[in-house]
């Protein structure tokens, strides 16, 4: 295709298709720090803690979880 074809945009596109993947984790906190979204944060910590005691209370780690409340 002759490169007077290309839309201005599409050498941005093509780059950012060459560029390593980011995880999840990463990708959240460039959006955090890009947005300046900070309450997010603790939002977030809070909702994965939880996920997390919900998991160990099915497990034979139950006992100890529960000591906790």
């Amino acid at each position: 295709m002759p490169e007077e074809n290309h839309p201005k945009g599409s050498d941005d596109f093509e780059a950012g298709l060459r560029q390593a993947r980011t995880g999840l984790v990463a990708e959240f906190w460039l959006f955090l720090k890009h947005n300046k979204k900070w309450w997010l944060a603790p939002i977030l910590i809070s909702i994965v803690v939880l996920g997390v005691l919900v998991l160990l209370g099915g497990s034979g780690a139950a006992p100890f979880v529960y000591t906790l409340f």
